[in-house]
């Protein structure tokens, strides 16, 4: 079933999950049954919004998502009433949700699966996962509550995580892709051939689950399963002779196509990158290669195991695989000391991205509205007034908890500081943190909600200075009414213009990591832009047209 992502995204911004999966996901109605629980001496109330072949959906509202033991003690409650589910968290302001999914496996220990989207940012991996829980109705007749639990939100919720491990797996199959490769004589070329087709199809799953190629995001399994009930899979009829190498060369890799060749790969872009152009070893071996459907059947197989996301970094928490996983494998597949090629990780590439193509937007759209940026003005006051929600939580743990006394006591004598080297108690500390650590972390803490609070931050570098989440700074500044609508209006033109025109040149790419990011940094705000420049087109036709619009029917005769 295609999902409607724009009907499908409204109903996640609006929080109205009853019509999302009903209306949208092809869901059934049931008992809007309340249960009430109580955890660790709060309550909550889940209702059950819908439901298919037996396997609910709840959804619990709270003023605040709560903490993750809290939501894993609440999910086992709810076990005892419904063994099958899915449980959707969501914050009373509709700004965050958290859905859960908890794996359940004989012998196994139950494996909380969670997925987090908060509103205003990109909504692409929810929008993937209720892809897969759309239900056709092809599917109907033969569906079953298996088919839904063990099925549909298996896959969407429990992919393998992308470590290491992704990589130990992926040599694995390339040794089997490698024995599949006939009509190429060398050892060495058959091994690079190998990792060129397999980078090649790796590229391809990333565009594909972005509905990019023909707007199928199954498109390769599902062009073979064309292929071979129109040619077979005989050698001379091959998938990867009469389609793949067409889909690389004269699709992908070339400009401009004839209607044949526009029926044969439907509608595909053309990617201006050398990946998909005739390589060396093909022009070669032009006329010996041969790769059966088997290699691909096992490929893809593979490949399906994970949930492949083009342009979103996932959360540390999350079950998915990015283009990291390219420079990983580029990585380690090249000799670094020979070729100087080294792949930097994600954490370095969105720390710099963010820090650099910010603060570059603001000054660009602060000498276009330069009103906006008075000190004492209304975008400064989001800080002043909700500087908590741009301190990141890690320089926040803990703080707002009273010390122990013993510790608390060597904050103004230092004779009584013998505890300080050891670990903090759980609920103060940062991972392997000690008290002295907690201490001077909760020290900077308040002498930065103070500094915010009274107004000492009034420049976009200045977050950079005092490390504040200046991602969210910026998504609020456009999705919140910080100033009056006049001028809200001319700074949103402002930041949109300069996110329009702004050009980000990685002089030493190599598998695109930094600029992936950049991209990450920049798709939500352009967004956000698009969204907030149609609120105010939809707050003006509601101030010059206060009363619906009796339709008119224009008939035309002939």
């Amino acid at each position: 079933m295609s999902l409607n992502r724009a009907r499908a995204q409204k109903y996640l911004q609006k929080f109205d999950f009853e019509s999302l999966f009903i209306e949208e996901l092809g869901w059934d109605t049931v008992d809007r049954v309340t249960l009430p629980f109580e955890i660790d001496g709060e309550f909550f109330e889940v209702v059950a919004i819908a439901q298919k072949r037996g396997f609910t959906v709840f959804k619990c509202i709270t003023p605040e998502i709560p903490a993750r033991p809290l939501r894993v003690k609440l999910d086992r409650q709810l076990t005892d009433y419904s063994k099958s589910h899915l449980l959707v968290f969501g914050d009373e302001g509709k700004t965050q949700q958290t859905w859960m999914w908890v794996r359940q496996e004989p012998g196994k220990p139950l494996a909380p699966r969670f997925e987090q989207y908060q509103v205003g940012q990109s909504a692409e991996r929810l929008l993937q996962k209720l892809e897969i829980l759309a239900i056709s109705y092809e599917e109907e007749p033969e569906l079953t509550h298996v088919g839904v639990a063990h099925g549909k939100v298996k896959k969407a919720f429990d992919v393998e995580k992308v470590t290491k491990k992704f990589f130990t797996r992926f040599e694995k199959e390339h040794g089997q892709f490698l024995k599949f490769i006939d009509g190429i004589q060398s050892e060495f070329d058959r091994t690079w051939y190998a990792s060129l087709m397999l980078n090649r199809l790796m590229f391809v799953y990333f565009i594909q689950k972005k509905n990019f190629l023909d707007g199928d995001s199954s498109y390769l399994r599902n062009r073979m399963k064309r292929c071979q009930a129109e040619w077979g899979t005989d050698t001379f009829h091959s998938f990867y002779r009469q389609f793949l190498l067409k889909l690389f060369h004269e699709g992908l890799g070339k400009p401009g196509r004839d209607a044949k060749l526009d029926k044969l790969l439907g509608k595909v872009p053309y990617l201006n990158g050398g990946l998909f152009e005739v390589h060396q070893l093909e022009e070669k071996y032009e006329e010996t290669i041969q790769i059966p459907d088997a290699a691909f059947e096992t490929v893809f197989n593979f490949f399906d195991e994970y949930d492949w996301h083009l342009d979103d970094r996932p959360l540390r928490n999350q079950n998915e695989i990015n283009p990291d996983v390219l420079g990983y494998i580029f990585e380690k597949y090249i000799n670094q000391k020979q070729m100087g090629a080294y792949y930097t990780k994600e954490d370095i590439t969105e720390y710099i991205s963010k820090n650099t193509i910010i603060p570059f937007l603001f000054d660009a759209a602060q000498k276009a509205c330069k009103i906006a940026f008075k000190p004492d003005g209304a975008l400064w006051a989001l800080l002043r007034e909700k500087g908590d929600r741009y301190i990141y939580e890690a320089v926040r743990q803990g703080v707002d908890l009273e010390l122990p006394a013993a510790i608390a006591a060597g904050i103004e004598d230092v004779s009584q500081r013998g505890g300080w080297n050891k670990p903090a108690a759980a609920g103060f500390a940062l991972p392997t943190e000690t008290w002295r650590e907690h201490v001077a972390r909760r020290q900077r803490c308040l002498e930065l909600r103070q500094k915010l609070a009274v107004g000492e931050v009034t420049d976009i570098n200045d977050l950079i200075t005092h490390n504040l989440d200046i991602r969210q700074f910026a998504q609020d500044v456009i999705t919140q009414d910080v100033i009056t609508s006049c001028e809200s209006s001319d700074l949103l033109k402002a930041l949109y213009q300069a996110i329009e025109q702004v050009s980000v040149l990685d002089p030493t790419c190599g598998s695109g990591a930094f600029l992936f990011a950049a991209l990450n940094i920049l798709e939500p705000l352009y967004t956000a832009c698009l969204e907030r420049m149609q609120g105010f087109v939809d707050e003006d036709d509601a101030r010059l047209f206060p009363h619906p619009l009796t339709p008119c029917i224009l008939r035309i005769e002939r």
